[in-house]
């Protein structure tokens, strides 16, 4: 499994060169350790068929010799083995193993052959075979034969034959062993000839090796360096790089591979390019589009503001026409006054009354001014928010003072509790007293003649990471909202309030502004018993630059 491990993080050369040259390298060192084997055994076999030859024909020569133990003749028959140099001795033994004649000369341990130990056997074959390591350390086959003669008999049966008849029938000829011949035979040539062929196969195995590397080297590289070529067009294309086309002219499949590619590459280019023009013509859709919700939204918020300045007017009006009736009706009696008494007469009584009547008129005409600013400041439309210190407390009482009239038409209370010394918080003061304004008009809408309606501010003071923040609360005890009912509260055109007392947009537009200022819409509810918004806005907070969507429903308080 290592060597598997191993061999997986190798290059596509390496796999597959190193695998064929080690099989290549195994299968002929197989077949050469095979055909050496076969050679050298070719040559032992060569010389113990020569000497078994020759062995065999002292044997029959040798007869005679032998059974009259005539040295002159034996040693004339191996004289004929002078001319053979693989020869290195001959003996000639009888039965009692004494040397009849001898040529050559060894010195061979006893342990290894001794002429002592001769084969007992009258069968004239080839009785013994040794392999020995004489004392000069040459190899040395020493083979050994029986000598034998014929000995002729005649049976009793055949004694009284007479003559005439056939001569063969009377005798009988058996075989009779009378000695024996060693034959030692050098293995020196034939080792040698098993060591050039040894050297010849060593060597032609290393050239075939080489070779056959070289040319699976070469024909692996003919087929790796293309595949090398798609690998690296294939990372350049992984990187982005389209540019490249892979170069292989080749009519095989790796140039069918490499033409299919370069069409792959084309149309990823042309999906590419195609993919880039929709990105920018989607960019311009959506920036455009962004615009056109900024300003629908706009025009929506501005919508909802001429929508609460048209529940304020009657109020208005009327708020308007008490401090305009006041201001005629000084002005007319002063004017009355100052006709009447233009004289040097008037007195300091007199002059005190018509200060008192001016001022009087004075101060119901910037009440009024007060009252159509906050209503003008209140419906001013501005694409863009911008934000600045803003002081909660006067935007609350700014938006009371044109709401609160309305209130007292509906027989509702409107308690203010404001904690002193709040903080600033940058944000934009009209869209927050829109806010406020929706708020209170939901909580008297939702409200019964005679119920109240509170407005508390507060401070939570920094800890740790949190900066701090401002909540505000508006509270009342009117029919309230459902628990099912209590998530949609703030989703476009969803309302619970009769038709024609809203349009559902609201409580959307003021999560909107809120989320905008960094800050969040709380609700708390329960049918019959009245509902609590909190309104926090951090301090020092930077709004909020998106495209104005809103992004989630709002946490909301059991």
């Amino acid at each position: 499994m290592r060597l598997f491990g191993q061999l997986v993080k190798l290059n596509l050369r390496t796999k597959f060169v190193a695998p064929i040259s080690a099989m290549v390298i195994v299968s002929i060192l197989i077949v050469s350790g095979y055909l050496l084997q076969r050679q050298s055994d070719s040559f032992r076999r060569e010389l113990e068929t020569n000497g078994e030859t020759m062995i065999k024909m002292l044997a029959i020569n040798a007869e005679s010799g032998v059974l009259f133990e005539s040295s002159y003749e034996l040693e004339e028959l191996l004289q004929v083995l002078a001319p053979f140099e693989t020869v290195v001795f001959a003996v000639i033994t009888n039965l009692e193993g004494d040397v009849l004649s001898q040529t050559g000369s060894y010195d061979i341990d006893s342990d290894q052959w001794s002429l002592a130990e001769v084969p007992q056997s009258d069968e004239g074959k080839l009785q013994d075979v040794h392999h020995v390591i004489d004392r000069s350390g040459r190899e040395i086959l020493v083979m050994m034969a029986p000598v034998m003669t014929q000995k002729e008999t005649i049976s009793r049966e055949n004694l009284g034959i007479t003559s005439g008849l056939n001569q063969s029938i009377s005798y009988t000829y058996t075989p009779k062993l009378i000695g024996y011949i060693a034959l030692g035979l050098s293995m020196e040539n034939v080792n040698q000839s098993i060591a050039s062929a040894r050297e010849a196969v060593i060597m032609l195995s290393i050239l075939v090796v080489i070779t056959t590397i070289i040319m699976v080297t070469f024909i692996v590289n003919a087929v790796a360096k293309p595949v090398t070529e798609l690998v690296e067009v294939t990372d350049q294309i992984s990187r982005g790089d389209l540019s490249r086309k892979v170069e292989i002219n080749q009519r095989d499949e790796i140039g069918h591979l490499a033409r299919t590619f370069n069409v792959m590459i084309e149309s990823l280019k042309q999906s590419r390019d195609e993919i880039e023009e929709y990105n920018r013509n989607l960019e311009e859709k959506i920036i455009e589009r962004t615009q056109q919700l900024e300003a629908a939204q706009a025009q929506l918020i501005q919508s909802e503001k001429m929508s609460a300045i048209g529940q304020l007017a009657a109020g208005v009006a009327h708020e308007l026409n008490n401090p305009l009736g006041g201001i005629l009706g000084y002005a007319q009696f002063t004017l009355e006054k100052l006709h009447k008494h233009c004289d040097d007469t008037a007195t300091t009584k007199d002059i005190e009354s018509y200060i008192r009547y001016v001022s009087d008129i004075e101060m119901q005409a910037r009440r009024c001014k007060t009252i159509v600013q906050n209503l003008l400041k209140f419906s001013r439309s501005s694409r863009t928010a911008e934000f600045e210190p803003v002081d909660l407390n006067k935007a609350i009482e700014e938006t009371v003072s044109f709401v609160e009239h309305q209130l007292h038409m509906n027989q509702i209370d409107l308690e203010v509790a404001l904690a002193p010394d709040l903080p600033r918080i940058q944000g934009n003061t009209s869209q927050l007293q829109q806010v406020f304004t929706n708020l209170i008009i939901n909580a008297m809408h939702a409200s019964e003649p005679g119920s109240v309606i509170r407005i508390v501010s507060r401070y939570s003071p920094a800890v740790g990471e949190f900066g701090g923040a401002v909540e505000l609360l508006f509270l009342d005890h009117g029919h309230g909202v459902s628990k099912e009912n209590l998530k949609k509260i703030f989703e476009p055109f969803y309302t619970t309030k009769e038709v024609g007392k809203g349009t559902g947009l609201g409580l959307s537009v003021s999560y909107g502004i809120i989320r905008e200022h960094g800050g969040e819409i709380l609700v708390s509810s329960e049918a019959g018993e009245g509902s609590t918004f909190t309104v926090i806005l951090p301090v020092q907070k930077t709004p909020l630059h998106s495209d104005k969507t809103r992004e989630s429903q709002p946490d909301q308080r059991a």
